[in-house]
């Protein structure tokens, strides 16, 4: 391709590639966040969850991710929302507000804001995972779908455009001059 053909119109071609570049990093900048999004908190302490069930909503909708944060089950204070291990039939996490924290038997009286009545059995100590400190909305999904080979392979995929576009922008902005 010629020169005066890529410069021709007001510098197309340098706006082309400028559009390219710009997409590209846009498109590798997306995927680093969200990939902090899972990799940062786990470096400082935190659990991540993806709600999967309306117990908590309005506060917390299906889909939010929850960034829950280990400490003394003693601390827990009464309206805190905590995760903890279901029935150890289902093995499932539940984040619920507590309702009583009874330290001296070591056990949570937990229910759903959704619910109607408590949970029918106290939480206890060792099934305590930690307490929920943020809320994402609708971001769990997404994360979760990231972190499966699927969501993995898309992410890279992603990348590579992102770099692709951002060397033919360069070309293109290249060739303008």
């Amino acid at each position: 391709m010629r020169r005066d053909v890529i410069e021709n119109g007001n510098g197309r071609g340098r706006r082309a590639g400028r559009i390219c570049s710009i997409t590209g990093m846009i498109l590798i900048v997306a995927v680093i966040c969200l990939c902090s999004l899972l990799v940062l908190p786990g470096m400082i302490g935190f659990h991540m969850y993806h709600v999967l069930s309306g117990s908590m909503e309005p506060a917390i909708p299906v889909g939010s991710l929850l960034y829950v944060q280990g400490g003394a089950p003693e601390d827990v204070k009464e309206d805190d929302i905590i995760a903890f291990y279901g029935a150890h039939e289902d093995s499932g996490i539940i984040t619920h507000r507590v309702v009583k924290n009874n330290v001296v038997s070591g056990t949570f009286f937990t229910k759903g804001d959704a619910n109607e009545k408590e949970d029918p059995k106290p939480v206890q100590y060792d099934d305590y995972i930690g307490r929920v400190e943020l809320t994402v909305p609708y971001v769990g999904k997404v994360l979760t779908i990231m972190t499966s080979v699927t969501g993995k392979i898309a992410a890279a995929l992603v990348v590579g455009i992102g770099v692709v576009l951002n060397l033919i922008g360069g070309r293109i902005g290249n060739m303008g001059e």
